[in-house]
């Protein structure tokens, strides 16, 4: 499966953020390990906001592209709170698909070569 892995970007400071881009990364290894592609929509989107310059609303547009790809995913994996990451599940929700809040409930699919 394609599984979308969300959790809390935006935070008062750079290290946070990267906290949570780590714990983001993280989470989508164990995706990977079970078997499943991963997607995480922030990752997609920082190089392309970086580049929009100062005056674009930056949450909207990493918003925009985050629900593209989950758009696309067949599952959802949530890892914290937050205004965007319940966008993103609600659509999944929508669309009748899985919405999975620990990595255990992600049913093993093929082992990676090389992934633990």
């Amino acid at each position: 499966m394609l599984i979308a892995v969300a959790g809390p970007y935006s935070a008062d400071t750079l290290e946070q953020r990267q906290r949570n881009l780590d714990a983001m990364n993280e989470a989508a290894a164990g995706v990977m390990n079970r078997g499943h592609i991963p997607v995480i929509g922030v990752n997609a989107a920082l190089p392309v906001v970086e580049c929009l310059g100062p005056d674009a609303n930056q949450y909207e547009a990493i918003m925009a592209i985050s629900l593209a790809l989950v758009d696309k995913c067949d599952a959802i994996l949530i890892i914290g709170e937050s205004a965007g990451v319940n966008r993103e599940r609600d659509l999944i929700r929508s669309k009748g698909l899985a919405v999975y809040c620990d990595l255990s409930e992600i049913p093993m699919a093929f082992s990676i070569p090389g992934a633990t």
